[in-house]
């Protein structure tokens, strides 16, 4: 009698042991185990320590920096679009006809999923030029790097062949030089991810378009 009660005794010990063994408790190597970050579009992930993982998990969502950006790009691309709208009836080169529509496609599409961006985060969206929420100056071409003055465009209204193709691409590379400034600023500041994809876009399609306007131009 005495066996089966020693037996039992330590079949029950042993059954305890097993089940600490299968503890939720994190071990030390977990506990010590580091946190991987993503990055940045096209940055790489970082890998930080855990104790680290609680100040990343608290930075915010979206910041000014990411609101300026999309504010300010809305009316800037918007601009772009209008500049666009003149060349089927005052350009000459074929070539600077496909690379103005090519723009006003890629553009007005940009305006639209920025304005859902905007949406998204209980932002108003912006209207025709930046008239967005009182503000009806956020659009005035001295405040955005590359956009064109009234004088610029008059200028270009009025011309026609190739004096219309020469000013149409001195105006929309500089114009996408500003954008490429503005983006460089958002991805330097910037925290949200989706804003930052965007303005990623915005370096690579309008860095390719520049490229090949100034092909053209240079002919």
């Amino acid at each position: 009698m005495r066996m089966r009660v020693v037996a039992v005794l330590l079949a029950a010990g042993t059954a305890a042991a097993v089940l600490g063994g299968c503890s939720d408790e994190p071990t030390g190597t977990e506990q010590n185990a580091s946190v991987i970050v993503p990055g940045k579009p096209g940055e790489q992930a970082s890998v930080i320590p855990p104790e680290d993982a609680g100040d990343h998990q608290q930075e915010p969502a979206l910041n000014d920096a990411d609101v300026t950006y999309v504010t300010r790009m809305i009316p800037h691309h918007q601009q772009a679009v209008v500049l666009t709208a003149l060349v089927p009836e005052r350009a000459a080169d074929a070539r600077v006809k496909a690379i103005a529509e090519r723009i006003s496609v890629a553009q007005d599409a940009e305006v639209t999923m920025m304005n859902v961006w905007l949406t998204d985060r209980g932002k108003a969206p912006v209207g025709a030029y930046g008239q967005r929420g009182g503000h009806p100056h956020a659009g005035d071409p001295a405040l955005m790097p590359g956009m064109a003055t009234q004088e610029r465009i008059d200028a270009l209204t009025a011309a026609r062949g190739a004096d219309f193709d020469r000013q149409f691409l001195d105006v929309m590379i500089a114009h996408h030089e500003g954008a490429l400034a503005m983006a460089g600023e958002v991805l330097a500041d910037g925290v949200d991810v989706r804003a930052q994809e965007m303005a990623q876009d915005v370096v690579t399609g309008q860095t390719a378009e520049i490229g090949r306007m100034q092909d053209i131009r240079d002919a």
